[in-house]
Protein backbone atom coordinates (compact mmCIF):
# COMPACT_ATOMS: atom_id res chain seq x y z
CA UNK A 1 0.00 0.00 0.00
CA UNK A 2 2.44 2.27 0.91
CA UNK A 3 4.61 1.80 -2.49
CA UNK A 4 1.19 2.21 -4.43
CA UNK A 5 0.49 5.71 -2.23
CA UNK A 6 4.25 6.55 -2.92
CA UNK A 7 4.15 5.53 -6.58
CA UNK A 8 0.98 7.41 -7.44
CA UNK A 9 2.22 10.55 -5.44
CA UNK A 10 6.02 10.21 -7.86
CA UNK A 11 3.10 10.01 -11.30
CA UNK A 12 1.08 13.36 -9.64
CA UNK A 13 4.96 15.25 -9.12
CA UNK A 14 5.80 14.35 -12.88
CA UNK A 15 2.53 15.34 -13.81
CA UNK A 16 2.77 18.73 -12.30
CA UNK A 17 6.18 19.12 -13.41
CA UNK A 18 5.07 17.97 -17.35
CA UNK A 19 1.98 20.67 -16.50
CA UNK A 20 4.02 23.94 -15.51
CA UNK A 21 7.43 22.84 -18.42
CA UNK A 22 4.34 23.08 -20.92
CA UNK A 23 2.98 26.08 -19.52
CA UNK A 24 6.38 27.95 -19.76
CA UNK A 25 6.65 26.92 -23.41
CA UNK A 26 2.97 28.29 -24.43
CA UNK A 27 4.09 31.21 -22.56
CA UNK A 28 7.44 31.38 -24.45
CA UNK A 29 5.76 30.61 -28.04
CA UNK A 30 3.49 33.40 -26.81
CA UNK A 31 6.44 35.97 -26.27
CA UNK A 32 7.90 35.14 -29.29
CA UNK A 33 5.09 35.64 -31.48
CA UNK A 34 4.34 38.98 -29.59
CA UNK A 35 8.31 39.91 -30.06
CA UNK A 36 8.10 39.24 -34.05
CA UNK A 37 4.89 41.08 -34.44
CA UNK A 38 6.42 43.62 -32.05
CA UNK A 39 9.80 43.85 -34.75
CA UNK A 40 7.47 43.77 -37.77
CA UNK A 41 5.16 46.57 -36.52
CA UNK A 42 8.52 48.32 -35.57
CA UNK A 43 10.24 47.55 -39.08
CA UNK A 44 6.91 48.88 -40.14
CA UNK A 45 7.06 52.14 -38.49
CA UNK A 46 11.00 52.69 -39.32
CA UNK A 47 10.21 52.15 -43.23
CA UNK A 48 7.17 54.93 -43.16
CA UNK A 49 9.73 57.55 -40.98
CA UNK A 50 12.02 56.59 -43.73
CA UNK A 51 10.16 57.29 -47.01
CA UNK A 52 10.48 60.87 -46.37
CA UNK A 53 13.12 63.67 -47.26
CA UNK A 54 14.24 65.85 -44.27
CA UNK A 55 16.41 67.94 -46.73
CA UNK A 56 17.16 68.79 -50.47
CA UNK A 57 20.43 67.22 -50.78
CA UNK A 58 18.33 64.01 -49.61
CA UNK A 59 15.95 64.97 -52.66
CA UNK A 60 19.20 65.48 -54.93
CA UNK A 61 20.25 61.81 -54.14
CA UNK A 62 17.18 60.45 -54.90
CA UNK A 63 17.78 61.97 -58.59
CA UNK A 64 20.83 60.41 -59.27
CA UNK A 65 19.53 56.95 -57.93
CA UNK A 66 16.64 57.93 -60.62
CA UNK A 67 19.03 58.63 -63.36
CA UNK A 68 21.41 55.15 -62.77
CA UNK A 69 17.91 53.76 -62.86
CA UNK A 70 17.52 54.81 -66.12
CA UNK A 71 20.72 54.11 -67.22
CA UNK A 72 20.18 50.32 -66.30
CA UNK A 73 18.14 49.73 -69.18
CA UNK A 74 20.92 51.14 -71.58
CA UNK A 75 23.77 50.20 -70.14
CA UNK A 76 24.53 46.70 -70.00
CA UNK A 77 25.69 45.63 -66.25
CA UNK A 78 24.49 48.90 -64.45
CA UNK A 79 22.47 48.27 -61.77
CA UNK A 80 20.02 50.83 -59.80
CA UNK A 81 19.75 48.90 -57.08
CA UNK A 82 22.89 48.46 -56.48
CA UNK A 83 23.54 52.21 -56.86
CA UNK A 84 20.32 52.11 -54.20
CA UNK A 85 21.93 49.83 -51.54
CA UNK A 86 25.02 52.51 -51.34
CA UNK A 87 22.80 55.03 -51.02
CA UNK A 88 20.88 53.45 -48.15
CA UNK A 89 17.80 53.88 -50.32
CA UNK A 90 17.17 50.18 -50.89
CA UNK A 91 14.54 49.49 -48.74
CA UNK A 92 12.77 52.22 -48.33
CA UNK A 93 12.38 52.37 -52.00
CA UNK A 94 10.80 48.53 -52.02
CA UNK A 95 8.51 49.28 -49.77
CA UNK A 96 7.62 52.63 -51.68
CA UNK A 97 6.72 50.52 -54.09
CA UNK A 98 4.75 47.59 -52.81
CA UNK A 99 2.74 49.50 -50.68
CA UNK A 100 1.84 52.72 -53.16
CA UNK A 101 -1.62 51.95 -53.17
CA UNK A 102 -1.73 51.50 -48.98
CA UNK A 103 -0.22 55.07 -48.42
CA UNK A 104 -0.32 56.56 -51.74
CA UNK A 105 0.57 60.03 -51.05
CA UNK A 106 3.68 59.25 -48.53
CA UNK A 107 5.27 56.76 -51.45
CA UNK A 108 4.51 59.00 -54.36
CA UNK A 109 6.02 61.77 -52.94
CA UNK A 110 9.48 59.61 -51.94
CA UNK A 111 9.01 58.32 -55.62
CA UNK A 112 8.61 61.21 -57.62
CA UNK A 113 12.32 62.67 -57.28
CA UNK A 114 13.24 59.06 -58.17
CA UNK A 115 10.86 58.29 -60.76
CA UNK A 116 12.32 62.26 -62.52
CA UNK A 117 15.47 61.24 -62.10
CA UNK A 118 15.12 57.80 -64.11
CA UNK A 119 13.41 59.78 -67.40
CA UNK A 120 16.29 61.82 -67.12
CA UNK A 121 18.50 58.75 -66.97
CA UNK A 122 16.47 57.00 -70.16
CA UNK A 123 17.01 60.25 -72.24
CA UNK A 124 21.07 60.83 -71.01
CA UNK A 125 21.23 56.72 -72.33
CA UNK A 126 19.64 57.19 -75.07
CA UNK A 127 20.93 60.36 -76.80
CA UNK A 128 24.13 60.49 -74.78
CA UNK A 129 25.67 57.44 -73.50
CA UNK A 130 24.79 55.70 -76.62
CA UNK A 131 26.01 57.70 -78.22
CA UNK A 132 29.56 57.44 -76.43
CA UNK A 133 29.17 53.71 -76.61
CA UNK A 134 28.83 53.90 -80.52
CA UNK A 135 32.26 55.83 -80.27
CA UNK A 136 34.40 54.78 -77.03
CA UNK A 137 32.36 51.59 -75.87
CA UNK A 138 35.10 50.09 -74.07
CA UNK A 139 36.08 53.06 -72.29
CA UNK A 140 32.47 54.12 -71.60
CA UNK A 141 31.81 50.35 -70.00
CA UNK A 142 34.96 50.43 -68.18
CA UNK A 143 33.60 53.67 -66.21
CA UNK A 144 30.34 52.41 -65.27
CA UNK A 145 32.14 48.77 -64.50
CA UNK A 146 34.43 50.61 -61.97
CA UNK A 147 31.37 52.93 -60.49
CA UNK A 148 29.86 49.33 -59.87
CA UNK A 149 32.85 47.52 -58.45
CA UNK A 150 33.18 50.45 -56.23
CA UNK A 151 30.27 50.30 -54.56
CA UNK A 152 30.56 46.75 -54.31
CA UNK A 153 31.56 46.95 -50.80
CA UNK A 154 27.61 48.93 -49.90
CA UNK A 155 26.22 45.57 -50.94
CA UNK A 156 28.70 43.76 -48.87
CA UNK A 157 27.73 45.67 -45.98
CA UNK A 158 24.73 44.51 -45.53
CA UNK A 159 26.09 40.93 -45.07
CA UNK A 160 28.88 42.22 -42.52
CA UNK A 161 29.69 39.98 -39.78
CA UNK A 162 27.37 37.09 -40.20
CA UNK A 163 28.10 33.91 -39.70
CA UNK A 164 29.54 32.05 -42.62
CA UNK A 165 27.00 29.24 -43.71
CA UNK A 166 26.41 26.51 -46.05
CA UNK A 167 23.41 27.92 -47.22
CA UNK A 168 24.43 31.45 -47.40
CA UNK A 169 27.49 30.34 -49.37
CA UNK A 170 25.28 28.59 -51.92
CA UNK A 171 22.86 31.38 -52.36
CA UNK A 172 26.00 33.49 -53.20
CA UNK A 173 27.18 31.45 -55.80
CA UNK A 174 23.85 30.89 -57.21
CA UNK A 175 23.40 34.77 -57.76
CA UNK A 176 27.16 34.59 -58.94
CA UNK A 177 26.21 32.55 -61.64
CA UNK A 178 22.95 33.79 -63.05
CA UNK A 179 23.73 36.47 -64.79
CA UNK A 180 26.83 35.21 -66.10
CA UNK A 181 24.70 31.89 -67.70
CA UNK A 182 22.50 34.64 -68.88
CA UNK A 183 25.41 36.99 -70.35
CA UNK A 184 26.96 33.50 -71.68
CA UNK A 185 23.51 32.72 -73.53
CA UNK A 186 23.37 35.72 -75.10
CA UNK A 187 26.52 35.92 -75.83
CA UNK A 188 27.29 31.93 -77.90
CA UNK A 189 23.12 31.74 -79.24
CA UNK A 190 24.21 34.44 -82.11
CA UNK A 191 20.42 35.75 -81.07
CA UNK A 192 19.02 37.17 -84.17
CA UNK A 193 17.78 41.16 -83.71
CA UNK A 194 13.52 40.64 -84.07
CA UNK A 195 11.47 42.41 -86.14
CA UNK A 196 9.24 45.12 -84.73
CA UNK A 197 6.96 45.47 -87.92
CA UNK A 198 3.94 43.20 -88.48
CA UNK A 199 3.22 41.45 -85.25
CA UNK A 200 0.87 39.07 -84.27
CA UNK A 201 -1.11 38.78 -80.94
CA UNK A 202 1.31 36.70 -79.10
CA UNK A 203 4.01 38.84 -79.72
CA UNK A 204 2.61 42.04 -77.28
CA UNK A 205 1.92 38.77 -74.84
CA UNK A 206 5.81 38.52 -75.17
CA UNK A 207 6.01 42.44 -74.51
CA UNK A 208 3.84 42.39 -71.54
CA UNK A 209 6.44 39.35 -69.65
CA UNK A 210 9.44 41.34 -70.74
CA UNK A 211 8.04 44.81 -69.64
CA UNK A 212 8.15 42.64 -66.43
CA UNK A 213 11.28 40.96 -66.35
CA UNK A 214 12.66 44.63 -66.76
CA UNK A 215 10.87 45.76 -63.42
CA UNK A 216 12.38 42.47 -62.38
CA UNK A 217 15.65 43.67 -63.17
CA UNK A 218 15.62 47.26 -61.77
CA UNK A 219 14.71 46.13 -58.02
CA UNK A 220 16.94 42.75 -58.05
CA UNK A 221 20.64 44.09 -58.13
CA UNK A 222 22.74 42.19 -60.03
CA UNK A 223 20.42 41.62 -63.10
CA UNK A 224 20.09 43.77 -66.69
CA UNK A 225 17.76 44.75 -68.18
CA UNK A 226 20.01 45.25 -71.52
CA UNK A 227 21.12 41.44 -71.23
CA UNK A 228 17.61 40.15 -70.80
CA UNK A 229 16.66 42.06 -73.67
CA UNK A 230 19.77 41.23 -76.02
CA UNK A 231 19.43 37.25 -75.13
CA UNK A 232 15.89 37.68 -77.06
CA UNK A 233 17.08 39.32 -79.68
CA UNK A 234 14.82 42.92 -78.88
CA UNK A 235 17.33 45.05 -77.32
CA UNK A 236 18.58 46.91 -80.53
CA UNK A 237 15.27 47.21 -82.31
CA UNK A 238 13.63 48.27 -79.52
CA UNK A 239 16.64 50.93 -79.44
CA UNK A 240 16.31 51.63 -82.50
CA UNK A 241 12.38 52.39 -83.01
CA UNK A 242 12.79 55.64 -80.90
CA UNK A 243 12.72 58.16 -83.72
CA UNK A 244 10.02 60.40 -85.67
CA UNK A 245 10.74 58.37 -89.05
CA UNK A 246 9.92 54.82 -87.37
CA UNK A 247 6.93 56.27 -85.37
CA UNK A 248 5.67 57.59 -88.99
CA UNK A 249 6.55 54.12 -90.65
CA UNK A 250 5.26 51.82 -87.83
CA UNK A 251 2.50 53.34 -85.28
CA UNK A 252 2.20 50.03 -83.76
CA UNK A 253 5.38 50.78 -81.95
CA UNK A 254 3.11 52.77 -78.99
CA UNK A 255 1.17 49.52 -78.45
CA UNK A 256 4.41 47.90 -78.12
CA UNK A 257 5.59 50.58 -75.73
CA UNK A 258 2.48 50.28 -73.91
CA UNK A 259 2.66 46.46 -73.17
CA UNK A 260 5.99 46.91 -71.69
CA UNK A 261 4.77 49.68 -69.58
CA UNK A 262 2.24 48.14 -68.17
CA UNK A 263 4.22 44.53 -67.63
CA UNK A 264 7.11 47.00 -65.82
CA UNK A 265 3.95 48.26 -63.48
CA UNK A 266 2.55 45.36 -62.33
CA UNK A 267 6.75 43.80 -62.21
CA UNK A 268 7.23 46.82 -59.77
CA UNK A 269 4.05 46.02 -58.06
CA UNK A 270 4.81 42.43 -57.63
CA UNK A 271 8.56 42.19 -57.53
CA UNK A 272 9.03 44.78 -54.61
CA UNK A 273 5.98 43.14 -52.62
CA UNK A 274 7.98 39.82 -53.12
CA UNK A 275 11.36 41.40 -52.18
CA UNK A 276 10.14 43.65 -49.34
CA UNK A 277 8.65 40.39 -47.55
CA UNK A 278 11.68 38.50 -48.21
CA UNK A 279 14.03 41.11 -46.76
CA UNK A 280 11.77 41.38 -43.23
CA UNK A 281 11.44 37.66 -42.70
CA UNK A 282 14.70 36.49 -44.66
CA UNK A 283 17.34 39.29 -44.31
CA UNK A 284 20.71 37.52 -44.44
CA UNK A 285 20.20 34.72 -46.96
CA UNK A 286 18.00 37.58 -49.34
CA UNK A 287 21.25 39.69 -49.12
CA UNK A 288 23.57 37.27 -49.96
CA UNK A 289 21.85 36.00 -53.23
CA UNK A 290 21.48 39.82 -53.68
CA UNK A 291 25.97 40.44 -53.29
CA UNK A 292 26.20 37.40 -55.55
CA UNK A 293 24.12 38.78 -58.53
CA UNK A 294 25.91 42.14 -57.91
CA UNK A 295 29.13 40.59 -58.31
CA UNK A 296 28.17 38.33 -61.56
CA UNK A 297 26.53 41.97 -62.93
CA UNK A 298 29.93 43.28 -62.81
CA UNK A 299 31.47 40.30 -64.93
CA UNK A 300 29.02 40.06 -67.27
CA UNK A 301 29.83 44.14 -68.48
CA UNK A 302 32.96 42.82 -69.74
CA UNK A 303 31.19 39.67 -71.47
CA UNK A 304 27.90 41.01 -73.30
CA UNK A 305 27.16 40.64 -77.21
CA UNK A 306 27.72 44.39 -77.25
CA UNK A 307 31.43 44.32 -75.21
CA UNK A 308 32.39 41.30 -77.48
CA UNK A 309 32.00 43.07 -80.62
CA UNK A 310 33.72 45.46 -79.34
CA UNK A 311 36.85 42.72 -78.76
CA UNK A 312 36.33 41.47 -82.00
CA UNK A 313 36.87 45.24 -83.81
CA UNK A 314 39.81 45.71 -81.65
CA UNK A 315 42.83 47.28 -84.30
CA UNK A 316 46.10 48.78 -84.06
CA UNK A 317 44.50 51.07 -81.31
CA UNK A 318 44.19 47.79 -78.93
CA UNK A 319 46.66 48.24 -76.09
CA UNK A 320 45.71 52.11 -76.21
CA UNK A 321 42.35 51.13 -75.75
CA UNK A 322 42.82 49.02 -72.94
CA UNK A 323 45.39 51.33 -71.14
CA UNK A 324 42.30 54.18 -71.30
CA UNK A 325 40.20 51.55 -70.20
CA UNK A 326 42.47 50.46 -67.28
CA UNK A 327 42.67 54.40 -65.91
CA UNK A 328 39.10 55.03 -66.38
CA UNK A 329 37.95 52.21 -64.65
CA UNK A 330 40.10 52.76 -61.59
CA UNK A 331 38.86 56.46 -61.04
CA UNK A 332 35.49 54.63 -61.33
CA UNK A 333 36.15 52.21 -58.54
CA UNK A 334 38.14 55.66 -56.56
CA UNK A 335 34.50 57.41 -57.03
CA UNK A 336 32.42 55.30 -55.75
CA UNK A 337 34.28 53.81 -53.09
CA UNK A 338 34.87 57.65 -51.51
CA UNK A 339 31.17 57.86 -51.86
CA UNK A 340 30.31 54.14 -50.07
CA UNK A 341 33.14 55.54 -47.18
CA UNK A 342 31.00 58.79 -47.09
CA UNK A 343 27.99 56.83 -46.52
CA UNK A 344 29.21 54.82 -43.84
CA UNK A 345 30.33 58.00 -42.06
CA UNK A 346 26.74 59.89 -42.42
CA UNK A 347 25.16 56.30 -41.00
CA UNK A 348 27.46 56.13 -37.98
CA UNK A 349 27.12 59.44 -37.10
CA UNK A 350 23.14 58.87 -37.52
CA UNK A 351 23.60 55.92 -35.25
CA UNK A 352 25.62 57.40 -32.37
Amino acid sequence: MENNNESEKINRDDLNEMESTNNGRISSNEDNITTSSQSIEDLENLHTSEIQYDSKSQVFKAGILGIFIGLAVIVPGVSGSAVAIMFKMYESLLYSFSNIFKKFKKCFLFLLPILLGAVVGLAIGFFGIRALLNVLPFIVICFFAGLMFGAYPAVLDQIKGQKVTVKNTLLFLIGLIIPILISVFSVFQNVISKDLINLQFYHYIIFLVLGFLVALTQLVPGLSATAILMSVGYFTPLMNSVSISYFKQNPMIFVVYAMLGIGFLIGIFVVSKVMNKCLTRFRVPTFCLVAGLSLGSIVTMFFNPEVVSVYRSFGDNMLLDLLVGVVVFVVGVILAYLFVRYERKIDKKNKS
